[in-house]
């Protein structure tokens, strides 16, 4: 919180350990890179989609969509209902 200035505000930026994708190995961040970009392109037909827009590095498994899709994507972790405690 001394970073973002306030609750509210690191809860864009940052999960807790009982939110996080990471700690159930469901998500992995990605730094910039030809893997990122090819993911980007081709990761809903593995089931990996970037969930947020405002993290381009950040992508989960979504196993719906290979079939279907990866969903809409949040603006931010805020709007994510799995978030929410």
């Amino acid at each position: 919180m001394a970073e973002y200035g306030s609750e509210e505000e690191a809860a864009r930026w940052v999960a807790t350990a009982a939110t996080s994708p990471h700690v159930s190995g469901d998500a992995v961040d990605l730094g910039r890179s030809q893997a990122r970009a090819w993911l980007s392109r081709h990761g809903a037909g593995f089931g990996l989609c970037q969930i947020y827009e405002n993290e381009p590095w950040h992508y989960e498994l979504r196993s719906e969509a290979i079939d279907h899709g990866c969903p809409r994507m949040y603006a931010d972790p805020t709007e994510d209902p799995r978030t929410q405690q």
